[in-house]
């Protein structure tokens, strides 16, 4: 019973932990230490990057938009610097359907990480919830 009170209390130091983006050491079975990153900072930031990169999306479709209504005859410019140069029509379509796959990319590998931070953060709170409802049912044996 006791063992399941500092276990519990080990669990809810590291969930609170977690919350407020500070590493910890998270004891296993094993005579080894296992280092447990914070995922709520980081739930956070993939969050952020996620709506930069939508953002991003977004406006290179309208760019390629934009490249569909143009006549074929059409000059096509590009800013490097303070100079605007001449650009191959394209070229230039090839490079925004190419930032736009690389986006795509980027936003499902920053999907997967939130998925995966959420996770780890589902899986320890149900082990603490767990824990607490068996050392709850263990404590009226213990009384009577």
């Amino acid at each position: 019973m006791a063992e399941q009170q500092q276990r519990l209390q080990a669990l809810t130091e590291q969930y609170s932990k977690l919350q407020n983006g500070k590493s910890f050491h998270m004891p296993s079975i094993y005579p080894i230490t296992i280092l447990i990153s914070c995922p709520f900072p980081e739930l956070q930031t993939s969050i952020a990057s996620r709506q930069k990169l939508e953002s991003q999306q977004q406006e290179n479709k309208g760019v390629q938009k934009e490249f569909a209504a143009l006549a074929s005859d059409s000059n096509i410019y590009k800013l490097v610097g303070p100079v605007l140069l001449k650009q191959d029509k394209t070229e230039a379509i090839m490079a925004v359907d190419g930032r736009l796959e690389f986006i795509e990319k980027e936003i499902k590998r920053v999907e997967a990480a939130i998925k995966d931070i959420q996770d780890k953060s589902d899986g320890l709170k149900m082990e603490i919830i767990q824990l607490q409802s068996a050392t709850q049912g263990a404590q009226p044996q213990a009384v009577a």
